[in-house]
C-alpha cells in the first residue's frame, strides 16, 4: 500500500470502501476498494473473490480494467482503473437533458461491454446506473462484479435473489432459478430508457408485485401463449390482464423510432425472445452511431 497515496474516499462498494489513490511511481490516479477481512469470518467474501477471478479474465475497454489485488492480514485491496464518475452521478449532473448522441454511445457501449462478457460465459447481474462508470473521455465501463457469474454447462440453478427490483426481469422476479445472459439484457432496456429519459427510472417499484404491474402495466400482461412455461415458475402467480395502452413514444418521448424499435426488443417478459446483446450491436439505431464509438 505505500506504492498509493489516497486522495479522496469516492463510494461504497457491494462489499467495502472505494478511494480515489494515486500511484506515486507512476502518478496514475486509480480507484482502491477496499474490503475489511473480518476475523470470525471465512476469510475473503465470496463476492471479492469472485470479481477478482473474473476480472482477471474480463480485459475490455468496456470493462473497468483491475490492475493488482494487494492483500494484508486484515484487509484486501483491489486497484482499479480510475473513472471520473458513474451513469447515475452523469444523469445528476445533466440537468435532465442528454444529447441523443450521448445515449447512442452509451448504449452501444454498454451493448458491447455485455457482448464480451457474454461470449466468456459471464453473467453481470447486476446492472444499474451505478454499477456503470464514465471516464472523463465518455467512456462507458461496466463495473461492480460482486454478483456475477459464470454460467455454461452443466446448467446450474442460480440464485433469484439477484438483480436490483428496479431493473431485474419479470422471469426472475418470479423466481426463476435458471436464466442466461437475456437477465442482463433486461437490465439494459431498462437503463437504456433512464438514458433516453435523462435518468427517470422506468420501473421505479416498491416491493416485487409493484415492479411485475408497472411492468405489466406498460408493455401488457403475458400468458401461456407469449410465455409457454411462466406459470410454472416458482413464485408464480396470476396478474390482472392488462393491455398495452401507452405507446413507447409516450415514455421515451426523446427516443427515434429506431430506439424505440431497439427498446422494445430488449424489453420482452419471455426471456427466450429478449434480443441478445450482438444482436443489440447490429440493430439499425446504431447505423450512424460515430466511427470513433464503434471503434472506440
Amino acid at each position: 500500500m505505500q506504492k498509493y497515496e489516497k486522495l479522496e474516499k469516492i463510494g461504497e462498494g457491494t462489499y467495502g470502501t472505494v478511494f480515489k489513490a494515486k500511484n506515486k511511481e507512476t502518478h496514475e490516479i486509480v480507484a482502491l476498494k477496499r474490503v475489511r477481512l473480518d476475523d470470525d469470518d471465512e476469510g475473503v467474501p465470496s463476492s471479492a473473490l469472485r470479481e477478482i477471478c473474473l476480472l482477471k479474465e474480463l480485459k475490455h475497454k468496456n470493462i473497468v480494467r483491475l490492475h493488482d489485488v494487494l492483500h494484508s492480514e486484515k484487509k484486501l485491496t483491489l486497484v482499479f482503473e480510475y473513472c471520473d464518475q458513474d451513469l447515475k452521478k452523469y444523469f445528476d449532473s445533466c440537468s435532465g437533458d442528454i444529447d441523443p448522441e450521448t445515449v447512442k454511445s452509451f448504449m452501444y457501449q454498454l451493448l458491447r461491454g455485455l457482448a464480451f462478457c457474454h461470449s466468456h460465459n459471464v453473467l453481470h447481474r447486476d446492472l444499474k446506473p451505478q454499477n456503470l462508470l464514465i471516464n472523463k473521455n465518455g467512456e462507458l465501463k461496466l463495473a461492480d462484479f460482486g454478483l456475477a457469474r459464470a454460467f455454461g454447462i452443466p446448467v446450474r440453478c442460480y440464485s433469484a435473489e439477484v438483480v436490483t427490483l428496479w431493473y431485474r426481469p419479470p422471469d426472475v422476479l418470479f423466481g426463476a432459478k435458471l436464466y442466461s445472459t437475456s437477465i442482463d439484457m433486461w437490465s439494459a432496456g431498462c437503463i437504456f430508457a433512464e438514458l433516453a429519459n435523462a435518468g427517470r427510472p422506468l420501473f421505479p417499484g416498491n416491493d416485487v408485485d409493484d415492479q411485475l404491474k408497472r411492468i405489466f402495466r406498460l408493455l401488457g400482461t403475458p400468458t401461456e401463449d407469449t410465455w409457454p412455461g411462466m406459470s410454472r415458475l416458482p413464485d408464480y402467480k396470476p396478474f390482472p390482464i392488462y393491455q398495452v395502452t401507452t405507446s413507447l413514444a409516450v415514455v421515451v418521448p426523446k427516443l427515434c423510432p429506431k430506439g424505440r424499435d431497439l427498446l422494445q426488443r430488449l424489453l420482452v417478459c419471455n426471456p427466450a425472445h429478449r434480443l441478445s446483446a450482438d444482436e443489440g450491436l447490429n440493430h439499425p439505431y446504431f447505423n450512424d452511431l460515430s466511427s470513433a464509438v464503434r471503434t472506440g
